[in-house]
């Protein structure tokens, strides 16, 4: 049925594209476009802020030409489950006025800040402007801020407890939520690890990307689809660390912070014509990231009394399972079919990757 129907959505639009398509090459200029929509039939199947949106979106000046499948993608809105479910409110019936036309002398703080999310995390102005318009936060985002207090609430009982507060420690080595070799049977040590951090440098670096990039990327893509990726990248991390640094033990959410990272890269790359300030906020992500993990090495080879030597693997394994299971996840929203065997096969990588360090821990450690 759903075959189906998509064919006859496809063949109900091809009779006015193909008018202004004569020698039938998929494509009509941007000024065909312009007449198109000004159909009566056309305009009877649109509400008016679709309508606006797509007017918006033909005026801008650096497209030449829409393709029919383009075509076909605006009149029937189609967008991925993820961001439908991360914008669906209850009133269906209510539009607000659309962003670029908003007045604002009535814009909200919540309203600024929603329209900044949607220019920085999403590609597509018809997406930008359907987001800033129907976003209500409700739900709110849940897990990483959930997260993050546990993280934090962790490390300050952890500090009491030793009455210990420095830029590298206390690393708990007793507690049961700490990743250790000695201790690899108790299999809920590769998660749990998360939770305890080697200093207040570390849990600070955690937190603030958690909330820069977790919470806006939970906002638009749900909290499901964020929640899969970081905790893909806490397995990824003690996994990894288990087979490249066999003798150190792990605390921290770098891997997840590090796969939501690389996820959100592997977006804006995919997406790179299409982000506002492309090339800057790779080079932000760059230096950030090179910071974090020279410091993470510098402390994992400098010789300490009392506190244990704490792993860096995780940063880097984490980083690979957000460019894996980020790409397949938080997908572009275009849906291109070379895309879809790309995120089949980053999900295969992930897979083989765990695969292969389970069989490791195994049979050979």
């Amino acid at each position: 049925m759903i075959v189906l129907q998509s064919s006859l959505c496809v063949d109900k639009w091809k009779p006015f594209f193909d008018q202004y398509d004569p020698y039938r090459r998929g494509e009509i200029a941007i000024e065909d476009f312009m007449f198109l929509l000004r159909h009566p039939q056309i305009r009877a199947e649109l509400d008016p802020h679709t309508l606006t949106v797509l007017e918006i979106k033909a005026a801008d000046p650096q497209r030449s030409s829409v393709s029919y499948q383009e075509f076909v993608n605006m009149m029937t809105y189609r967008r991925n489950d993820s961001f439908r479910l991360a914008v669906e409110s209850r009133d269906t019936d209510h539009w607000k006025r659309p962003l670029y036309l908003s007045d604002p002398t009535y814009v909200t703080c919540f309203q600024k800040m929603v329209r900044r999310i949607a220019r920085e995390f999403l590609t597509d102005d018809i997406d930008r402007q359907f987001y800033a318009d129907r976003y209500t936060c409700c739900p709110p985002p849940m897990f990483i801020p959930f997260i993050t207090l546990l993280e934090v609430g962790c490390f300050v009982y952890y500090c009491t407890e030793s009455k210990m507060f420095t830029f590298n420690g206390p690393v708990p080595a007793s507690s049961i939520f700490i990743y250790r070799p000695d201790k690899r049977l108790e299999l809920w040590r590769f998660i749990l690890y998360m939770f305890l951090h080697a200093g207040y440098v570390h849990l600070l670096f955690n937190v603030i990307v958690q909330v820069l990039v977790g919470i806006p990327l939970e906002m638009v893509h749900g909290s499901f689809r964020i929640a899969l990726i970081y905790f893909a990248g806490i397995l990824a991390g003690s996994l990894g660390t288990s087979v490249f640094d066999m003798n150190v033990y792990l605390v921290g959410s770098s891997g997840g912070v590090y796969a939501l990272l690389a996820a959100h890269l592997a977006n804006v790359l995919l997406n790179y014509s299409h982000m506002e300030l492309g090339i800057l906020k790779l080079a932000a992500i760059f230096i950030v990231a090179s910071a974090d993990v020279g410091f993470a090495i510098w402390n994992r080879y400098t010789p300490k009394d009392e506190v244990p030597s704490v792993g860096y693997t995780a940063h880097l394994t984490g980083a690979l399972a957000g460019l894996t299971v980020g790409l397949a996840v938080l997908k572009n929203f275009q849906q291109k079919l070379h895309l879809q065997y790309m995120c089949w096969v980053a999900m295969a990588v992930y897979l083989g990757c765990v695969g292969f360090a389970i069989f490791w821990n195994v049979f050979y450690y």
